[in-house]
């Protein structure tokens, strides 16, 4: 990205959900081009890749929830961050299917407290960027999706994407708050600890010599995008925010290459080197929409964004990575058992 690096430094960021997947990768990103990040954080998670990678030691950490809008506000008032970067939601369509109220507390309540804070946190707050899915778009009767199909979610997680994106374009045209909206399809890299995801708990089975596990029948359409270039994304969004039809407005992002679950599960199978290892398709999924994928055309022409990542160097890298974090896990498991600690 042109001018990104000098474009970030000593800019005041604050981000939520930076224990998460992208939020590690993004916060890694911030401070590498010079930024002085702010985290907010519920709930320290030691494997999460910010405090492994000791990320962690060179941010400012406030403790908290969304949920708890005085915990907000106090942040934006005591650091003054420019930008701020809204990832932290509850992520999860089987845990929103199965608790819908800590679903709709955290990605709908959490969505809109953190954007009266920074209306309130006026002038200093500059640009925002609240991280969004495929999902708020529900049920389309064509595909791929386009930025300007209703959003129109059904189940509980979808509904909650589509409310948290039309309270945050409220917040644009009714307030003025500089805000941009990205949306994505499925996210994979290094540093996602939710096994139950297609991606990492797939690697971990054939790491393990068992069988994956498949939620559904294999055939559902998705989009694969790797977590560094969501990180670009987010990042080319929040630099272009101040430019002529960006505020208040949703993005796609995606490669534009979507395939069904058994497609991406063969390739990490080829990549493993564990086509001997059958797969568990058990087509128990609840809540899904059996296809999804989006159009990135907008941000290519807007933000001028495209991934670098072709799916197999994603996955390559992804693969390297949680090698590396079981390999580790392995030994860590086996010296408690022989020094029985």
């Amino acid at each position: 990205m042109e001018n990104l690096v000098n474009f970030w430094r000593d800019r005041r960021v604050f981000v939520t959900g930076a224990t998460g997947l992208v939020g590690s990768w993004l916060v890694k990103a911030l401070l590498a081009q010079g930024a002085q990040v702010i985290a907010l954080i519920r709930d320290a998670d030691p494997q999460s890749e910010l405090l492994r990678s000791g990320d962690l030691r060179r941010v400012a950490v406030v403790n908290g929830r969304l949920e708890d809008f005085a915990t907000l506000e106090r942040a934006l008032h005591d650091h003054e961050p420019d930008t701020v970067f809204h990832l932290a939601a509850q992520t999860i369509v089987g845990a929103a299917h199965r608790n819908p109220l800590e679903n709709f507390e955290s990605n709908v309540r959490g969505t809109y407290h953190l954007l009266e804070a920074c209306r309130r946190g006026q002038p200093f707050v500059q640009r925002i960027v609240v991280a969004s899915s495929d999902k708020a778009y529900g049920t389309a009767e064509t595909l791929p999706y386009v930025e300007t199909m209703p959003l129109r979610g059904q189940h509980p997680y979808e509904v909650a994407k589509s409310c948290a994106d039309l309270i945050t374009a409220a917040y644009h045209h009714t307030y003025g708050l500089p805000v941009a909206i990205a949306r994505c399809g499925n996210i994979y890299g290094g540093g996602d600890l939710n096994w139950s995801r297609i991606v990492p708990g797939t690697i971990r089975a054939f790491w393990r010599g068992e069988r994956p596990v498949i939620r559904s029948d294999g055939t559902y359409v998705r989009d694969y995008l790797y977590v560094e270039d969501v990180v670009d994304a987010y990042l080319r969004l929040a630099v272009y925010l101040d430019r002529p039809g960006v505020a208040g407005e949703g993005f796609n992002f995606s490669p534009e290459r979507p395939l069904t679950v058994l497609e991406l599960v063969e390739r990490i199978q080829d990549l493993m080197d564990c086509r001997h290892i059958p797969l568990d398709i058990r087509n128990t999924a609840v809540g899904e929409i059996h296809s999804q994928y989006l159009d990135a055309s907008k941000a290519r022409e807007r933000l001028h964004w495209t991934p670098r990542r072709p799916l197999e160097d994603g996955l390559r890298a992804t693969i390297a990575w949680y090698r590396a974090f079981l390999d580790e896990q392995d030994r860590l498991w086996k010296d408690r058992n022989l020094t029985g600690a």
